[in-house]
């Protein structure tokens, strides 16, 4: 498995495999036949308040991945967080989409580091966590 990461604007090519969009705004600019998604996952890009906060001080670089790591354990983004897992074990190849043009210091960065990896957000306990990490080991058992 391979997992790469792209700005959207950049044209399709072959070796991307499944493209997925994990951005929670449509980019400018760009129809969706141009895109040639796979899926688009707004519920794993960061939240509007994390989004302009680091935009404002992008020199906080571990402080926003800390931040993103931590809203990526809310039950918004768990659904489809469990969809990345299934989609990286599905397919030989996987490209994550964004874009913003900080080509090396952005979210769709943290979710590579994420799946490559291969381990879930820092989480608390209890049966709601649980059970999403239940389904993510099935995911990679399956």
């Amino acid at each position: 498995m391979t997992v790469a990461v792209k700005r959207i604007y950049v044209p399709p090519s072959r070796a991307d495999g499944a493209r997925v969009l994990v951005d929670r705004l449509w980019p400018r600019g760009l129809t969706k036949a141009d895109a040639a998604l796979h899926a688009w996952l707004r519920n794993l890009a960061p939240s509007d308040a994390l989004r302009k906060w680091y935009h404002s001080q992008p020199d906080q670089w571990q402080s926003f991945r800390r931040k993103y790591l931590k809203e990526l354990s809310h039950p918004e983004a768990e659904s489809e967080l469990h969809q990345l897992y299934t989609l990286v074990h599905k397919r030989k190849r996987l490209t994550l989409l964004f874009a913003s043009k900080n080509e090396k210091r952005n979210n769709a960065v943290v979710l590579k580091d994420l799946l490559d990896g291969m381990r879930k957000p820092p989480t608390g306990t209890g049966p709601v966590k649980s059970q999403a990490a239940r389904k993510r080991a099935a995911a990679r058992a399956g």
